[in-house]
């Protein structure tokens, strides 16, 4: 059996859908559905098993799972929110849930996948080398992504690492973010805004460097991002520590909602508006994925184009109104 948490969010229930596609269907999704439209994101997937997070979590620390045959677990269950404020509730669904379920993982042997973040790498000054080493030198922008790097360094202080698979996501986007309100990726705004009124808004820059939609970010589309966590929990079984999960590439919000307009077959036709003050100081400029780590475990297929993958999102999903396994 592989236990998926956050099964049923954007990256989770890609997971399962490619899972599936490799002939596994023994999976325990964990998620916490609540009043949102997540559960939309599970019709279409095979699984043997759903629980609620609170749930699951109290079992586990019960010793339910204790003698289950676990083949392994996919740990995506998070608070994702990058403008979250309230630290004790990322601290405890970030790290705290993370360090329960390592403790079990590792205590039994079993090959287990958990979600850190590119947001940990703050501002970009020391770059996106996934290197353990630097760990400590990190400075995240915000709470969510301190949260990430707090387990990161507890993981290495106790020599977790050497055992342990961490993956430093860049900005994912596709199908099956229907649901996920604020934090939906720009590519899904730009595809309900120039549906709605034919333009799109970029925020403006604030820095004289990188001109207004100049701003870069390692954009990765989340069918690409399923295929690196199969080769790093299931080809490369013996790959351990951090990697980055990115295409490797950085491209401009500009470029991003040039492709979105060229796969509506709408014209360009971009506003640029204030960005929150609050967001100001926390806002990365610039973000670009180094690669050779997970080149060297194995993995060497290159991401999808920005212009093919938006391409498939919006014309194969977003339009038709699928969801991953509808095709």
């Amino acid at each position: 059996m592989w236990i998926v948490t956050g099964g049923a969010g954007l990256i989770g229930s890609a997971v399962v859908w490619y899972w599936n596609k490799n002939n596994i269907d023994d999976i325990l999704i964990v998620d916490h559905l609540g009043e949102s439209d997540k559960w939309k994101n599970l019709r279409a997937l095979r699984y043997s098993n759903y629980m609620e997070k609170d749930e699951f979590r109290a079992k586990l620390q019960a010793g339910a799972f204790d003698h289950e045959p676990i083949e392994g677990i996919m740990h995506l269950g998070a608070c994702s929110s990058t403008t979250e404020r309230d630290a004790t509730y990322l601290v405890n669904n970030n790290f705290e849930y993370t360090v329960m379920l390592a403790e079990f993982a590792i205590k039994r042997n079993i090959r287990m996948v958990y979600a850190s973040s590119c947001a940990t790498y703050g501002d970009g000054e020391l770059g996106y080398k996934d290197d353990e080493s630097m760990i400590e030198s990190l400075r995240p922008l915000n709470m969510y992504g301190y949260s990430k790097q707090m387990f990161d360094l507890y993981a290495k202080r106790r020599g977790w690492l050497n055992q342990l698979v961490g993956c430093k996501f860049s900005n994912v986007y596709g199908p099956n973010e229907f649901h996920k309100a604020k934090m939906r990726s720009v590519v899904l705004r730009a595809y309900e805004q120039i549906t709605a009124n034919g333009k799109m808004e970029l925020f403006r820059s604030y820095k004289p460097e990188y001109a207004d939609g100049e701003q870069k970010r390692d954009f990765l589309y989340v069918k690409d991002a399923v295929k690196m966590l199969w080769h790093l929990a299931c080809v490369n079984r013996s790959a351990c520590g951090l990697y980055n999960i990115g295409s490797g590439r950085a491209e401009t919000w500009n470029s991003l909602v040039e492709a979105a307009f060229a796969a509506l077959n709408k014209p360009l036709n971009v506003e640029y508006i204030d960005m929150p003050e609050h967001l100001r100081d926390r806002y990365q400029y610039y973000t670009c994925a180094e690669m050779d780590k997970l080149h060297a475990a194995g993995y060497t297929a290159e991401a999808g184009s920005l212009a093919d993958s938006v391409r498939d999102y919006l014309v194969n999903y977003c339009l038709p109104g699928k969801y991953l396994g509808d095709e």
